[in-house]
């Protein structure tokens, strides 16, 4: 029998031993859709051919009667002996009666599985933090949103004002985490982290550190990230000890302060921002609350005002009339009370300036917003106004049984109180209340 060229293609109806010669010789006879070269070396070794060309190890052997056939690989990304022996190592299975099929299919789950771990621990904390704000932007409001925003930017936006100096803003706290890999949020990186905000800026960074907190809790819960980030990461005892315990704010104006303050603030340029600050301190209010003020919030015929509450969603309570007096004066500029002179449709951003302004001109230096707030409570104590109408007006939680489910305090008595406190604090401040428009008239007649 003559031997067949070294050129021609293999026999397929005899096994043979395969060669890297033989693969490269392999094709689909015509009118097949796939043809196998079988090995005689290695029962079960087979090359399979495709009509278009594609070749690949395959291994084939019986369990129960049935055929069992497993493609091992490619025959470009397999070498020839490592693909034999991956033939020998299933046919081994196969013998000691169990089904290779299923070892190949959880092999390829664990493969799938490397491979997502592999990508997921190549997310930044810049993605997930990104993810984060997205997935409880609805479940925040819009100041605790911008908080978070503000806690992540890149800084170096030129300003004129507010920069101590530099002209430029600083990076937010939680900006130089943003370029690690989730992975990389070990204890002892945010260890390094929080020393180093600590030192800077201990209030700020307490702040981050503890929304940080929550964003590897949220990370830790979400399938998405899930096991990449140590869930107590920022939980450490360094980390908390790097920013200090916060201490308690006393900034608070006095009794025998109020006339100098009111002198100054009414002297404000900006007459918003002069009546912003007034009805702050009359209404005990936080600051954002009443920024969001809109003329719709504003009831004259029941004379009250609604407040969007951070806590309860909003509160009604009493329109005064000095604060009406104040209100009434602004010009209507857009949808908002306070509105903001240099953007369209907003409010005003920034009150603190004019505050520290007014503050310094009235000789009492260090008072914040807040703490205007906090001033209203504390001079209520001189007129023994019960607690609780006090903190239906700021705002605060009932805080006694009675009060959360047996006191219902209708909006006219409340007034009752709330007109008493304003009464109070102008005459102490020396302020008289601004003649009623029609009263004016009437003197200007005669």
């Amino acid at each position: 029998m003559a031997r067949p060229r070294k050129d021609a293609a293999p026999d397929l109806s005899k096994s043979a031993e395969i060669t890297v010669g033989s693969i490269e010789r392999l094709t689909c006879p015509e009118g097949k859709l796939q043809a196998f070269m079988r090995d005689n070396k290695s029962p079960g070794f087979r090359v399979r051919v495709t009509a278009n060309g594609a070749k690949s190890f395959v291994f084939e052997g019986k369990l129960n009667g049935q055929t069992v056939r497993i493609t091992i690989g490619d025959v470009r990304a397999w070498e020839l002996p490592k693909a034999r022996a991956e033939a020998n190592r299933l046919r081994v299975l196969l013998d000691g009666g169990l089904d290779p099929r299923h070892e190949v299919k959880a092999q390829a789950a664990a493969n799938t599985i490397r491979d997502q771990r592999t990508e997921l621990e190549k997310v930044t904390v810049q993605t997930a933090w990104t993810a984060y704000l997205a997935a409880r932007k609805d479940s925040w409001g819009d100041r605790h949103y911008d908080d978070h925003t503000a806690l992540a930017k890149p800084g170096g936006v030129v300003v004129k004002r507010g920069t101590k100096g530099t002209g430029k803003t600083q990076p937010g706290p939680i900006y130089p985490l943003l370029s690690l890999r989730l992975t990389e949020l070990t204890p002892s990186r945010i260890e390094a982290w929080a020393i180093k905000q600590g030192a800077e800026r201990p209030t700020y960074g307490r702040l981050a550190w503890r929304c940080l907190k929550a964003f590897i809790a949220w990370c830790a819960e979400e399938d998405d990230y899930k096991g990449v980030v140590q869930e107590g990461a920022a939980k450490t005892r360094k980390a908390r000890d790097a920013f200090g315990k916060a201490g308690h704010k006393k900034d608070v104006l006095l009794k025998e302060q109020l006339p100098a303050w009111f002198d100054a603030v009414r002297n404000l340029p900006s007459k918003t921002l002069a009546a912003y600050l007034q009805v702050l301190l009359l209404i005990g209010s936080r600051r954002g609350e009443l920024m969001a003020l809109k003329w719709t919030d504003i009831d004259q015929r029941w004379k009250s005002m609604t407040i969007r509450d951070k806590v309860e969603g909003d509160r009604q309570i009493p329109l005064t009339p000095y604060v009406w007096s104040l209100i009434d004066a602004l010009p209507r500029v857009n949808t908002f009370v306070f509105a903001s002179t240099r953007k369209k449709d907003h409010s005003i951003a920034d009150p603190n300036s004019a505050m520290e302004t007014a503050c310094t001109a009235a000789g009492v230096p260090g008072l914040t917003l807040h703490g205007l707030r906090r001033s209203f409570k504390s001079l209520t104590e001189w007129l023994e106004i019960p607690a609780g109408v006090v903190a239906q007006i700021m705002g605060h939680k009932p805080s006694a049984t009675a009060e959360k489910h047996y006191t219902v305090r209708p909006l006219d008595l409340v007034r009752v109180h709330h007109e008493r406190i304003e009464s109070w604090v102008l005459e102490q401040a020396k302020v008289s209340m601004p003649a009623k428009k029609d009263e004016t008239a009437k003197v200007e007649a005669v």
